[in-house]
């Protein structure tokens, strides 16, 4: 497993160090064992050698001498039975052997001269020093562990407003007092934050002052175009001004998908109806004879009306556009709407075109940018295949 996180590697760290502050901990005990038991070998040997000598001496057993190297002489007659079949049981009950019995170190001496059981008193001590001094340090690091980890929650919490912030919700506030490199990061990012919200408020109200300028003219040339006389240029003055009203009205619509600002009204729609809205969006005389509409099996979809409109009249608009006939034929079928013309296949991939103000000697400027972000809202797709010199696009 590949340890990615900051704060996985950190704990990572403070356990290998614990555990390795343990392990010596451990380590140290045992080895005090390994020396205190090497002293008793050889305190034990020289116990047996003294009061075999001693005994030799004054034929009898030196007890004030046992009592000054801290071993006593076991005499209850019960308990000597038990650590004689204990030790033959075991087969150490020879001349002279050692063992551990109920948690006592008993030595027996059986020579040619007397027969003893003594019990060594002599243990190891429990390093207190060693264990406060061990203990001081395991919860320094732990604190220090603690310590390091809080420092992370600015972290958390500006993760956090990153991800509000990438949900399109400039309002937030994510300013640090602290003087650490995450503060710093932090108000970089709420400068930056700043700055955008900023800049993005301005863009909307430059945009509304044009759009709100656009309004009046075209207002004023409606009222005109109802003086004039001549029905026939009456009525083709009044479809340019509600064509430029209806434009005005997408570019509002364009900031705010771009912008990230609207709520989606998801609803069923059939797509035979969505089609039909965006043919009367396209404000053309006689669409009949431009577009053909073939209904294979219509079908329900959950859209949002007046976003969905828009990318389905923009790729008719493309269609009949750069079609060689300015004809194009819409197919409703199998859960896909099909837009197909004749004309030459684009010269680069799909997906080049969707860049906005994509340039090109067929260049198709903002529509299949419009077309895909609605698209990704809706979370569908926008496939192309020529094909017998058709253009074939697919809304799956």
């Amino acid at each position: 497993m590949i340890i990615t996180s900051l704060r996985s590697k950190i704990r990572v760290v403070f356990s290998i160090t614990l555990l390795l502050l343990g392990a010596l901990f451990v380590f140290s005990i045992k080895y005090d064992h390994a020396m205190v038991e090497e002293r008793n070998i050889a305190q034990e040997q020289a116990i047996s050698h003294y009061l075999y000598m001693y005994y030799l001496k004054h034929g009898k057993i030196d007890e004030a001498y046992l009592d000054a190297q801290n071993v006593s002489l076991i005499t209850d007659k019960g308990t000597v039975v038990q650590i004689e079949r204990f030790f033959k049981e075991k087969g150490k009950l020879k001349r002279y052997a050692v063992d551990t019995f109920h948690l006592k170190r008993i030595i027996i001496i059986n020579n040619d001269r007397f027969k003893l059981i003594l019990e060594n008193k002599n243990k190891a001590k429990f390093p207190l020093i060693r264990a406060l001094i061990f203990s001081a340090v395991f919860l320094l690091i732990v604190l220090l562990y603690l310590w390091i980890m809080k420092s992370f929650n600015p972290l958390s919490k500006l993760k956090s407003q990153i991800q509000t912030f990438s949900k399109g919700n400039l309002d937030i506030e994510c300013k640090s007092d602290k003087k650490d490199e995450i503060a710093e990061v932090a108000n970089e990012f709420d400068h930056a934050v700043t700055m955008i919200r900023e800049l993005l408020h301005s863009r909307q109200l430059f945009l509304r002052a044009i759009m709100h300028e656009l309004k009046t003219p075209i207002a004023k040339g409606r009222l005109v175009s109802e003086m004039l006389n001549d029905e026939k240029n009456k009525a083709r003055m009044h479809s340019i001004f509600e064509r430029l009203n209806l434009l005005i009205d997408e570019f509002a619509k364009i900031e705010k998908i771009t912008s990230k600002n609207f709520d989606l009204t998801i609803k069923p729609y059939k797509m035979s109806d969505l089609v039909e809205a965006s043919i009367d969006m396209l404000m053309i005389e006689n669409p009949k004879h431009l577009i053909t509409t073939q209904i294979e099996k219509d079908y329900s979809l959950n859209v949002d009306f007046e976003l969905f409109t828009l990318v389905l009249k923009n790729i008719l608009d493309n269609g009949i556009k750069y079609s060689t006939d300015k004809h194009i034929t819409v197919v409703i079928g199998q859960n896909k709407l099909k837009i197909i013309n004749h004309g030459e296949a684009l010269k680069e991939p799909l997906d080049n075109y969707f860049k906005p103000f994509h340039a090109s000697k067929n260049g198709l400027g903002l529509g299949l940018y419009i077309v895909k972000s609605i698209l990704d809202i809706h979370q569908m797709e926008l496939d192309y295949q020529h094909k017998d010199k058709e253009n074939i696009f697919t809304v799956v």
